[in-house]
């Protein structure tokens, strides 16, 4: 499957979730989990799931993983998300 980006331009679900997985891995202490099947996008919406450095405040993890990802996808595909769901799955020690 791909994702239309422009007439005559798509990026492929590979390629965004390598994009996707690079911006999650800027935010210290966040990882998506599995991104073959933890990164999905639906109406305009991303869907994350991630596991959290254990010791990490979660809330303030999951707005700077959205604000990441949301300026990634923005700048790299020309494409504004409705917005990025965050769900931290699993805790790393």
């Amino acid at each position: 499957m791909t994702l239309s980006v422009a007439p005559g331009v798509s990026i492929s679900d590979a390629a965004l979730t390598q994009l996707v997985v690079r911006a999650v891995e800027q935010v210290e202490g966040a990882r998506v989990r599995k991104p073959r099947r933890d990164v999905e996008l639906a109406d305009g919406r991303l869907e994350l799931s991630l596991a959290a450095a254990y010791g990490v405040v979660l809330p303030d993890l999951a707005r700077d993983v959205q604000a990441r990802v949301a300026d990634a996808v923005e700048r790299m595909c020309g494409i504004r998300l409705a917005g990025v769901d965050v769900t931290i799955e699993e805790l790393d020690r």
